[in-house]
């Protein structure tokens, strides 16, 4: 039986939800096929209209895609669209620029008091701390810290060295899936350790990027902390 809260729900989101659960279970795997909108209307007993307006939703969040005369499918994040969506310097011609790791540490330890409030974590929890240095066309050219919750993660450490791509192996590996990711922007001067990992003098320009990223249920599952050097490229955003 429904409950109250259940019911209150316009159709569309009703429907939304229960398939978004089916995902979050796994019942519903990455690049499983969805039942069509007509299927969708007969199983809630909706409207294929309410149907279509719920898989719309879903996939202006990123949760499934929508192939034309094929079908709706569960999103499978690839190395390519990680990169697209989530790396985003720039070459001046608006070429992506693609990097590749130069140096990768991963070691685990306990939680600082930020991280364990962002990931929800009690205190002093476990993470997993990914240190990686990134270069473009052999010029070093980023440092990144990436803290995830160890128990979101088990085995991490021994994967190493990790592919260029991490989204992908999240889910693949973990069945952990990042739809959206927040990030807060400032320029800063290098500090020692990032100019000396960077090798580049002390105080030179950077810009650090704080990124939350979230999985589809709404779970900050990776905290990262990157310093770019930005004198030959760009960071790119598209503001819709």
């Amino acid at each position: 039986m429904s409950s109250l809260s259940e019911q209150a729900l316009p159709l569309y989101q009703r429907v939304h939800d229960a398939v978004m659960a089916r995902i979050v279970s796994g019942d519903l795997t990455p690049g499983a096929m969805l039942p069509s909108e007509f299927d969708l209307a007969a199983q809630y007993s909706v409207s294929q209209g309410t149907a279509r307006k719920a898989l719309n939703k879903l996939e202006q969040s990123g949760l499934v895609e929508r192939h034309q005369g094929k079908g709706t499918f569960v999103a499978t994040t690839t190395p390519e669209t990680s990169l697209f969506h989530f790396f985003r310097l720039r070459h001046q011609d608006e070429s992506q620029a693609i990097p590749q790791p130069f140096s990768e540490t991963i070691r685990r330890r306990a939680a600082n008091a930020k991280e364990a409030q962002v990931l929800s974590l009690e205190a002093r929890g476990a993470v997993f701390e990914i240190a990686r240095v990134r270069c473009i066309k052999k010029t070093k050219v980023c440092h990144e810290t990436s803290v995830l919750n160890a128990d979101l993660f088990p085995g991490l450490k021994e994967r190493s060295p990790l592919p260029n791509a991490l989204y992908p192996l999240y889910q693949r590996s973990y069945g952990v899936t990042i739809v959206r990711a927040d990030e807060q922007l400032r320029a800063m001067e290098a500090t020692s350790s990032i100019a000396n990992m960077l090798a580049v003098s002390e105080a030179t320009p950077v810009l650090e990027v704080e990124r939350r990223a979230f999985d589809i249920v709404g779970r900050v599952v990776e905290l990262r902390f990157s310093f770019y050097l930005t004198s030959q490229l760009h960071y790119s955003v598209s503001l819709r």
